[in-house]
């Protein structure tokens, strides 16, 4: 056998807790880090704020702007909506005038120079959108463009259909797609 010794197990005391005033500086240092903590999140939130309210007020100025700038375009536009109308209208003006200053003109030349000018005239119509509304006989009634001054009967060998265009008495005009002035017409009566 061998000689072994046996050593007894000796207690050792059970540690005990913290103390109090250890459990009490660890609170504070947990609530120094937490107010650490807090005041960085406050920070951050008061810059994102202040970066936020800073946008807000740029947007509002270039929404300003904007709108300025948009109701400086739209009384432009209206101040200077028949400049290209007035423009092209120049031309007739000096042809009228032309002619006028020619006194010793024949009514041959007369007539030649209006009918230049009416030419002049409605290409400065087209080219303004200004279009001619000038319905043929026989064309169905239109009351969109066409203004029927008179129903008339048709005579009995006619072949014409009723509510069709007998005959216009003065063209009507059309400013791009809307009336200007409708076409005054007389209609046929029904048979």
């Amino acid at each position: 056998m061998s000689d072994t010794t046996r050593t007894e197990p000796t207690l050792e005391p059970f540690p005990e807790g913290p103390s109090p005033e250890e459990k009490e500086a660890a609170q504070a240092a947990n609530d120094a880090d937490a107010l650490n903590q807090a005041q960085a999140e406050l920070a951050a939130l008061q810059a994102k704020n202040a970066e936020l309210g800073e946008q807000l007020l740029r947007a509002q100025a270039e929404m300003q702007n904007t709108r300025r700038r948009a109701e400086d375009e739209i009384s432009k536009a209206r101040k200077f909506a028949v400049e290209g109308f007035a423009e092209s209208m120049l031309a007739v003006v000096d042809s009228l005038e032309a002619g006028l200053a020619h006194k010793d003109a024949t009514a041959e030349q007369i007539r030649e120079g209006t009918q230049v000018t009416l030419r002049q005239l409605k290409s400065a119509l087209e080219r303004n959108k200004v279009i001619e509304i000038n319905p043929a006989a026989g064309d169905k009634f239109d009351p969109h463009q066409h203004q029927a001054i008179s129903v008339v009967p048709l005579p009995p060998e006619s072949t014409q259909d009723a509510n069709t265009v007998v005959n216009v008495l003065q063209k009507g005009y059309l400013i791009t797609d809307r009336v200007l002035r409708p076409a005054l017409v007389t209609v046929a009566a029904p048979k």
